[in-house]
């Protein structure tokens, strides 16, 4: 248990920004118009409709942030492989499927971004205790003026956020259930932490970022209601979806389906 010092340790103010656009899911993405979801076509079409914008970050080889979902390049690109065996310069030359992009860094989209809309960003994980994309995201944005928040489903990350006095929201991705299929990255014992939600209290979250399927649900009720800690909820794709998030929810991320 962590002394109660440790519990009151003071959190980031939530920003009325954080609720105040929708959030374009990895961008207003849209293949078959060339925009690929985390590409900097996707998020110029969400600066341009005005829409806040989620993007997702992981480390490259050489320790560079770059900005792309999945652990293989296969799906989205024309490469193979891991990401994170290679390098940033190598991953910035690799094309898209569609369109006529390649890999952006987090520098390239915070240069495209520039504070016009508000940017979402979520550490992804492997879930091994690696905490470095936690120190090289920081570093990365350190000089960036525009509004700005981090997310996990990894409460390591955001521990190392916010005992590095992360001066963004930081904000917890979760599910009412993490099944043992879709992840395979969890021991027994971290799915049962998670699902008890015994990390809280070092890490007292700024926002939860809850799974749409999942509302209505108890945490996000008690996060929302008796903690008064903003909730957002993913992926809304469907006026079902847009409905169950506008009842339980305060915010909304998502794909094909606008406010």
């Amino acid at each position: 248990m962590m002394p109660m010092r440790e519990m009151a340790r003071e959190k980031v103010a939530v920003p009325a920004w954080l609720t105040a656009q929708p959030i374009a899911h990895r961008g207003l993405h849209d293949e078959t118009s060339g925009r690929v979801e985390n590409s900097l076509a996707a998020a110029r079409a969400a600066v341009a409709w005005d829409y806040a914008i989620e993007c997702d970050i992981q480390l490259s080889s050489d320790g560079e942030v770059i900005v792309f979902h999945d652990v293989l390049l296969d799906r989205l690109t024309f490469a193979e492989g891991r990401l994170d065996q290679r390098s940033r310069a190598d991953l910035t030359h690799v094309a898209f499927r569609h369109g006529n992009e390649t890999i952006p860094a987090l520098a390239d989209l915070l240069a495209v971004v520039a504070g016009k809309v508000p940017l979402i960003v979520e550490l992804k994980s492997l879930f091994n205790g690696d905490t470095r994309l936690a120190d090289a995201a920081l570093t990365c944005v350190a000089s960036y003026a525009g509004p700005l928040a981090f997310k996990s489903f990894d409460p390591d990350l955001l521990r190392r956020l916010r005992d590095c006095n992360a001066s963004q929201p930081l904000g917890l991705v979760a599910e009412a259930l993490y099944a043992p299929a879709e992840w395979p990255e969890l021991t027994p014992e971290r799915r049962a932490g998670l699902l008890a939600w015994e990390f809280f209290p070092d890490i007292r979250p700024d926002f939860l970022s809850w799974h749409v399927n999942d509302l209505p649900h108890a945490v996000p009720r008690l996060c929302r209601d008796g903690l008064h800690m903003p909730v957002m909820s993913w992926t809304v794709r469907t006026e079902a979806q847009k409905e169950l998030a506008t009842r339980y929810a305060d915010q909304i991320v998502f794909e094909d389906c606008t406010s």
